[in-house]
């Protein structure tokens, strides 16, 4: 059942309506119709080929896409992706891509790996950014690991950004929104000298909020975001090019608004006997802090591309620092008088975390040229992090939660500490910091045995030597129960991986492609906060599965697949159907004792399929949809008891239909209606799989007028304003999802 704020409208209301303002635009019956899709071009394999032509199973978003789809978020086009789905959660830096039933965690490496103009996130706390002047996504399934390393067990991202222009040209879109939502963008491009052009584009974004937050009197989500990105590239001859990018972003928000539901408000020992229930959205947000969630990305690279007649040689430096700060009520999420840490110690207690990331990386490869029937690619990589967290819980007075960085606090209006310097009950401190160095070497051979018939095989060998060093202080450290834990401790760990991947591709005829190989996927372990084995092992009931090291996972996939263009690329359709045996898989835990979130492992199985269509039906309708099913099975881990439940935040489903109708009103101006429909059917949290989300069906309306230098759109994401929560975490932790959204957006082109 959907639901809007003037009542209740049906499902079968909103296809009426949506059939109904289609007519109202549609011309007479059309003759014969000579328009086709736009070839699309594609960089799965690092080098420029048609998308019907690469064996792969990809998504792409093309710049017109884009716009039309209104995609501003990660998540406004992994919506559109079939098995795909992105948990946002707790705070800016948490957004956990889910591909084939390959997820992600809190403090864990990335399920994909993400680039942005050829260079690899290091950071998957980097990844939930506004999306502005993107030319094309390219959406990457199966292990990706041997061309784009040890994140892509579960596929890749690949984000291209215009590229700066012949000609001086610019863009401008103002929008306002519910919410009091402001968002402004601007972009200019162009030659500087014969041999450099440039493109310098800014993103401002700022909202009061969406989601209520009852006791404070005000919304949860309120966010700022100033954000800028510069580009030059230059020329000086046909045998060279180089790239250099910059890019900063600064981010203003909220986090930790959870809820965690009771059986009878008036005692707070009833949240620990409350089952555990994904759906429920009763429960209001009554977070006594406002907190903060600051997070600031600083990024710079530099491509250098030498033409040396037998092949390309290319050269990615890279730089990025990501710093993170954020603070809000602590467990459960209640104010002072009603919270069960006030019920035990007769005060409550507030948290911060802190995350300092800097990285550099180096990518050297060569590419053969694109003729003939053997390519090849080789080339090298190597990143060093040095990466810093702290956790702590403070006493709340009531004066707010302060942020706590490289030190226990000393601030009186958030204590660790009573008058006299003994530590107050229940207050926590943990820091960590590493010292990691990555590197691996990886090749790519493709040969065309006929025009019908191609074999590509990669290879990939990765490395990673990880260092982590205790800074808890020695007073704080002893609250862990670990004895062997000191502070100063270092601990070190290696894990290596080869990631050899072999595909096949035969075109029966030339715009039909079936492909079918096998790929092996890894990304790194890693720590947990120094003494966490230690509370998981002395928890009531005992934690199982978690450690102070997790372990590396490996994924094997085995999949077949079949895609093609039709009735002159009016039509394109493809299938795929996959098998992923994974090994030590992570799975999240909270241990509330010491506030540490936590990574452990589980091995389990995934099997599924994915079906896409979409119809360029006459010169104004377009159609598509598409269809995903995963389904999963754990098969180990240290409680056997979860052998064979669904593994964590597994939707076993997901289907996406859409329509957009264009209709020229004369010949300067044009009406756009465009519809999409997404559902994600049920979704399971944790090993135990104690409780599962129902299905979510959210309704995306766009309706627009545009000239050739001009549009103006009214739109809205969860237009029947589903009300449902984003996450579900172990311990009964609920997040919520933004509700309805709508506003009108302006762009203009010069």
């Amino acid at each position: 059942m959907f639901t809007t704020i003037s009542g209740k409208l049906t499902a079968r209301k909103i296809v009426a309506l949506a059939a109904a303002g289609l007519a109202a635009f549609t011309a007479p019956p059309l003759k014969a119709q000579t328009s086709t899709i736009e070839e699309i071009v594609v960089t799965a394999r690092k080098r420029d080929e048609s998308f019907r032509d690469v064996p792969v199973t990809i998504n792409v978003f093309t710049e017109n896409m884009i716009q039309q789809a209104g995609i501003q978020k990660p998540g406004d086009f992994i919506a559109l992706v079939p098995n795909m789905t992105l948990v946002e959660t707790q705070n800016a830096g948490n957004a956990f891509v889910v591909v084939r039933g390959v997820s992600q965690a809190r403090n864990s490496e990335p399920s994909v790996a993400v680039l942005v103009d050829g260079v690899l996130e290091t950071n998957p706390a980097e990844f939930n950014q506004e999306l502005f002047d993107i030319k094309q996504i390219e959406v990457l399934k199966g292990p990706q690991g041997a061309l784009y390393g040890k994140s892509a067990i579960g596929g890749a991202i690949i984000i291209r950004t215009k590229d700066p222009s012949d000609e001086l040209e610019g863009a401008v879109k103002l929008g306002y929104g519910n919410g009091s939502s402001v968002r402004a963008q601007a972009g200019i491009s162009g030659p500087m000298t014969d041999t450099i052009k440039f493109r310098a584009s800014v993103n401002y974004y700022d909202t009061d909020g969406f989601i209520p937050s009852t006791f404070l009197g005000e919304k949860a989500d309120p966010a700022t975001d100033y954000s800028g990105r510069f580009r030059l590239l230059g020329k000086p001859n046909d045998n060279f090019t180089w790239d250099l990018r910059l890019s900063a972003d600064r981010l203003e928000t909220q986090a930790l608004y959870f809820v965690i539901p009771r059986l009878d408000e008036a005692n707070p020992f009833t949240s620990f006997f409350t089952p555990p229930n994904a759906n429920d959205v009763t429960t209001p947000i009554t977070v006594n802090n406002t907190g903060e969630n600051n997070r600031d990305l600083w990024d710079a690279s530099l491509k250098l591309d030498f033409n040396l007649g037998g092949g390309t040689l290319t050269s990615v430096s890279a730089w990025n620092k990501t710093r993170e700060i954020l603070t809000g009520d602590a467990y459960d999420f209640r104010p002072i008088p009603n919270a069960v840490f006030t019920a035990i110690y007769g005060y409550d207690l507030n948290q911060s975390q802190f995350l300092d990331l800097e990285s550099y990386s180096q990518e050297i490869r060569f590419t053969s040229p694109t003729q003939g029937r053997f390519r090849w690619i080789a080339g090298a990589y190597y990143v060093h992090t040095d990466r810093f967290i702290s956790t702590g819980n403070m006493q709340d007075l009531g004066n707010g939660a302060f942020p706590v960085y490289h030190d226990p606090s000393t601030n009186p209006l958030n204590p660790q500490r009573d008058a006299g310097g003994v530590l107050i009950p229940g207050t926590t401190f943990l820091a960590d910091s590493q010292n990691n160095n990555a590197w691996a070497v990886f090749a790519d051979a493709t040969f065309e045995v006929t025009d019908q018939f191609e074999i590509d095989a990669a290879l990939r060998y990765d490395e990673d030597q990880r260092e982590n060093t205790t800074e808890t202080p020695p007073d704080y450290l002893a609250l862990v129960q670990d004895p062997t834990a000191v502070t100063g401790q270092v601990r070190k760990h290696t894990w290596s991986e080869l990631q050899p991947k072999f595909t096949l591709r035969y075109k029966p005829v030339d715009n039909v492609t079936i492909y079918g190989g096998w790929s092996r996927g890894f990304r790194s372990g890693g720590f947990n906060q120094t003494g966490v084995g230690a509370v998981a092992r002395n928890s009531v009931p005992p934690v199982l599965g978690v450690n102070d090291l997790f372990n590396a996972e490996v994924a094997d996939t085995t999949e077949i697949g079949v895609k093609g263009q039709f009735l002159d690329r009016r039509l394109n359709a493809g299938l795929s159907i996959f098998y992923t045996q994974s090994t030590n898989g992570y799975f999240f835990v909270f241990l509330p004792a010491n506030s540490t979130q936590n990574l452990g492992n589980l091995d389990a199985d995934y099997k599924g399929a994915e079906f896409e269509i979409n119809a360029h039906v006459t010169d104004h309708l377009d159609l598509y949809g598409s269809v995903g099913y995963t389904d999963s099975e754990i098969t180990d881990m240290e409680d056997p008891a979860v052998i064979g439940n669904q593994a964590p935040l597994v939707s076993k489903t997901t289907i996406n239909l859409g329509a957009q109708y264009r209709q020229p009103i004369n010949e300067a101006l044009a009406i756009t209606v465009r519809a999409d429909w997404n559902k994600v059917g049920e979704t399971w949290w944790e090993p135990y799989n104690t409780t599962s989300r129902d299905p979510v069906s959210l309704v995306d309306l766009r309706i627009g007028l545009d000239a050739d230098k001009w549009s103006v759109t009214a739109w809205s994401k969860n237009l029947t304003d589903e009300i449902y929560n984003q996450e579900f975490s172990p311990g009964g932790f609920l997040f919520r999802a933004v509700p309805r959204r709508y506003g009108v957006e302006f762009m203009y082109k010069f």
